[in-house]
């Protein structure tokens, strides 16, 4: 390359050179922080205390209310409309008829009745009849009819020398037993016949027509009471106290 073209480069980059050199400086003014906004209050969604008010206003309400209804009892007459006076009438309003009338259940005599109240008396008890002792008490008299069972009965108590007041306890206690029935049967306990033997098989021993002949049920019947209580009074003495024999 020439010598002058490498002169005439080199003054054009001092040129450039020194034009950058005197380029003023721009100042760069520091950041300012920015302003701190506050944000403004948020509204509270929830209602404040607004029914204290109102609460309190409607108990002083009520409390006047209720005030003024006591004084407007005490003020006003709560007898003005009766007729409890010195100018009133009486009317008769029942027609002639009596104005109560009262009826006594069963246990009660009389009844006195007061202006405020009654009384009611107690009915007298009765006296309960006493139960007729075995000792103290005996069955009537008894004349059997011919040919019926009692009069075997009282042929058969004659027999064993016995009193006749010992057939009329006998009459009594098979009257209760059975009737004098010779087909009488205990559907509950399986006694059979006049003496009410049980089971009814047991009067076998007296003769094997025991559930048909009252002969054969009255001699194994006598036997029975004989054996176990002495005589048919001793039995019927036994069944009033206890129900059986």
């Amino acid at each position: 390359m020439p010598m002058d073209a490498v002169r005439e480069r080199w003054a054009r980059d001092d040129a450039a050179a020194a034009t950058r050199s005197v380029r003023p400086q721009v100042a760069v003014a520091p950041s300012r922080p920015s302003p701190t906004v506050d944000a403004p209050p948020r509204r509270s969604t929830q209602r404040g205390s607004v029914t204290g008010p109102f609460k309190q206003a409607a108990t002083v309400a009520f409390a006047f209310a209720a005030s003024v209804s006591f004084l407007l009892v005490n003020v006003v007459d709560p007898y003005s409309g009766a007729t409890a006076t010195s100018t009133y009438v009486p009317v008769d309003r029942f027609g002639g008829e009596s104005t109560q009338q009262v009826e006594l259940a069963d246990g009660y005599s009389s009844l006195a009745v007061a202006s405020e109240g009654y009384v009611v008396e107690a009915k007298p008890e009765e006296p309960e009849p006493e139960a007729a002792s075995a000792a103290g008490w005996a069955p009537p008299a008894v004349v059997p009819d011919p040919g019926s069972a009692q009069a075997y009965g009282a042929q058969a108590v004659a027999a064993r020398g016995w009193a006749t007041t010992e057939f009329d306890c006998l009459v009594a206690l098979w009257n209760k037993e059975s009737g004098w029935r010779v087909n009488a049967y205990n559907a509950s306990s399986g006694a059979y016949g006049i003496p009410q033997a049980l089971p009814g098989s047991k009067m076998a021993t007296a003769g094997a027509d025991w559930a048909t002949n009252a002969a054969t049920q009255i001699e194994w019947g006598l036997g029975y009471i004989q054996a176990r209580y002495g005589t048919p009074c001793g039995a019927w003495a036994h069944s009033q106290s206890v129900g059986w024999y």
